[in-house]
């Protein structure tokens, strides 16, 4: 069985040309252990855009092609291109995850064939996907393919946080963005295992749509008292590890600033080191790319900073907890880990100028769905 269809594609050539295409691609036969998927859904997540848009300028957007194949180029200016040199050259496939229908399988893999499945392991905007069977989990039944598409990378990373934060000692989490979907996930699990949590949004419709669903604290940073609120939800949560997708700027700081304020206030003697709170802050996104500013002078010298990635992550914990983790996934598919979608596109359609420059805003509560099947 031999099948053919489009795979996105991204490539980046010497002069700082960014090019997002659709590929004709051969799907072979699959070995033993291996299906092949037809592509139904694929969300659009921000770790995605990452590899999509690399460090280009959305400014210098211009579209071309065919309606059927279309390109889309950009410019990377000069002072960035150094941070893409690794990868000049390499046409990368596109999407982390995705859902659909196995419509072939190795001998090994015969029970999937003609069920739906969720999957990851990348170059998923494409009509058809091959990969290792161990690589899905068949959606349960009645569950659709845009239900299925986003059961991985937000579901995992919500629960990595809790995982993280038990393992590390703490008793209670902040979090910036939080009105994503995966803020609202992670909302939704902190409220079921008993975790108290603190989110960040940046408007009080985004902190009303929290509260909704049971947040206690959700506190907008574009308040002129901000810091007073934060420090006092801290003060409340006792939370001492962060979870921050915003990456550049000053929140951050802010965050283990209000931290050490809670913790100073508390002790019963001064120190010129600081409190002997730990306080713990992981960057795990980058929806502002521009420098990462700590003032660390004034949290003292009890804290740490570093990246937190989600397959690190789950390397880290081994199978047992990936396994354990993948199954409350399952069970709670359409309610605790449930996406929603402002827009369902085709594959060809995105990389339509102007809806390229939509989900690349990367707007909370904004998020795209690519259906295949749709053209």
């Amino acid at each position: 069985m031999t099948l053919s269809g489009r795979e996105m594609r991204s490539l980046i050539d010497a002069e700082g040309v960014l090019r997002l295409s659709l590929e004709e691609v051969v799907i072979g036969d699959p070995a033993e252990d291996e299906i092949i998927v037809r592509v139904e859904a694929a969300p659009l997540n921000p770790s995605d855009l990452g590899l999509m848009f690399a460090a280009a300028d959305i400014g210098s957007l211009q579209g071309g092609g065919t309606p059927e194949l279309p390109v889309a180029t950009l410019t990377i200016p000069g002072n960035r291109l150094g941070a893409v040199r690794s990868r000049i050259g390499l046409s990368l496939p596109i999407g982390n995850e995705g859902a659909g229908t196995v419509i072939a399988a190795g001998n090994r893999a015969k029970a999937l064939e003609g069920k739906r499945v969720g999957m990851v392991g990348g170059a998923m905007y494409a009509d058809y996907r091959r990969l290792a069977a161990k690589d899905v989990i068949p959606l349960p039944d009645g569950a659709t393919a845009a239900q299925g598409a986003s059961m991985f990378v937000n579901p995992l990373t919500a629960l990595g946080f809790v995982e993280t934060a038990q393992r590390e000692g703490h008793k209670a989490i902040v979090h910036t963005a939080a009105a994503s979907n995966l803020g609202q996930m992670l909302q939704k699990i902190c409220l079921a295992d008993g975790i108290p949590l603190v989110n960040i949004v940046r408007s009080e419709e985004q902190a009303a749509l929290l509260r909704g669903i049971g947040a206690t604290h959700a506190i907008n940073s574009m308040d002129e008292d901000f810091n007073d609120q934060l420090v006092e939800a801290i003060g409340q949560t006792g939370a001492t590890i962060a979870f921050d997708a915003i990456g550049g700027g000053s929140l951050g700081d802010r965050i283990l600033r209000a931290m050490e304020r809670v913790a100073a206030a508390g002790a019963t003697e001064y120190s010129r080191y600081g409190s002997d709170i730990f306080k713990q802050l992981y960057i795990y996104g980058a929806l502002d790319p521009s420098p990462t500013l700590l003032n660390r002078l004034t949290y003292g010298f009890q804290w740490s900073a570093g990246g937190w990635l989600l397959f690190p992550f789950l390397n880290k914990v081994g199978p047992q907890v990936q396994q354990r983790m993948r199954q409350r996934v399952v069970k709670e598919l359409t309610t605790t880990f449930a996406s929603h979608y402002t827009r369902t596109i085709g594959l060809a359609e995105a990389l339509r100028p102007d809806i390229l420059r939509a989900y690349e805003r990367k707007a909370t509560g904004e998020k795209y769905l690519i259906d295949p099947t749709l053209g």
